[in-house]
């Protein structure tokens, strides 16, 4: 099986491993060369640019950053569109609005294409274990495909009806996943400055029943001041943000999101974008001060 993939960031350059561990014939493309230069040492195949991994691939998976850079790609909005995804089954994996989505499938589809949205949960570490959790929406005709090509990657696939319902479950799940990290960087600072022993509350979370794969790590993180990267301050808060717009235009209230917005944005402004979430500390840091000052 031959599959196109294209942006090689945290996420897209261990997953594109994954798949080219697995067997598969991969043909890659990245607006910076490091990424694939690797891919191509582990077996896959480097395009000059995105029309050359769809000329040689009818299964192309997109990682990328925004709704221009999937446009861009995809030559969106000129004459070379069609004959690109003409034909082609697209599946988008990345996190951008859902209206995008809903009106990028009518596009591929009116082109001659097949659309699939399959956002992934999970962070840098999932994806290179290939554990990720993957989420379709699409046309039942294009889900066999995109199954088939997401397999070496996921842990676990779930439909979830028409686009864009994978991009709105995937909100759902970010909401939870932010305002968690959140509330457990608020707890860590707190027992911090109430002098408690870190690796006993360490111990304590583990033992109980709010224990998790990303309590564990961001837990650990925390303690550790270990901010590599594995989900981003910058894309977290883009994520926020689309959440937040989702909310509005249905009416629902997001307290919890809304606080956890401005706590990321200022931790952005700190300079902390390219942290990891974890780092969305400093920010709470940040208020501890301001607060110690004005008393």
């Amino acid at each position: 099986m031959e599959i196109g993939f294209l942006g090689l960031g945290v996420m897209g350059e261990p997953m594109a491993h994954s798949l080219v561990r697995s067997g598969v014939r991969l043909h890659v493309w990245n607006r910076s060369p490091a990424a694939p230069a690797r891919l191509a040492a582990a077996g896959a195949v480097v395009a000059d640019d995105p029309a050359g991994v769809f000329d040689r691939a009818e299964t192309v998976l997109l990682m990328l950053a925004d709704e221009a850079a999937l446009d861009a790609v995809l030559a969106r909005g000129t004459p070379r569109f069609a004959a690109r995804v003409a034909g082609h089954t697209v599946v988008h994996m990345g996190t951008t609005a859902p209206a995008h989505s809903r009106d990028l499938a009518a596009d591929v589809g009116a082109a001659g294409g097949r659309y699939v949205e399959a956002p992934v949960s999970g962070s840098r570490g999932p994806a290179e274990a290939g554990t990720l959790v993957a989420m379709l929406a699409g046309e039942e005709d294009a889900l066999p495909v995109a199954r088939t090509a997401l397999g070496p990657m996921c842990a676990q696939i779930v439909d979830c009806g028409p686009v864009p319902g994978a991009l709105l479950m995937k909100f759902a799940v970010n909401l939870f996943l932010i305002t968690m990290v959140t509330g457990l960087a608020e707890a860590v600072h707190f027992a911090d400055r109430h002098g408690l022993d870190p690796l006993r509350l360490l111990a304590v979370l583990d033992a109980g029943p709010m224990a998790s794969a990303v309590s564990r790590t961001k837990a650990a993180k925390l303690v550790d001041r270990d901010f590599a990267v594995q989900a981003a301050i910058a894309d977290v808060l883009k994520n926020n943000r689309l959440i937040a717009e989702a909310a509005r235009d249905a009416r629902i209230a997001s307290p919890l999101l809304d606080v956890c917005h401005a706590l990321f944005a200022e931790t952005l402004a700190l300079g902390h974008g390219g942290l990891d979430m974890a780092a969305v500390v400093t920010a709470i840091e940040a208020r501890s001060r301001c607060e110690s000052r004005f008393r």
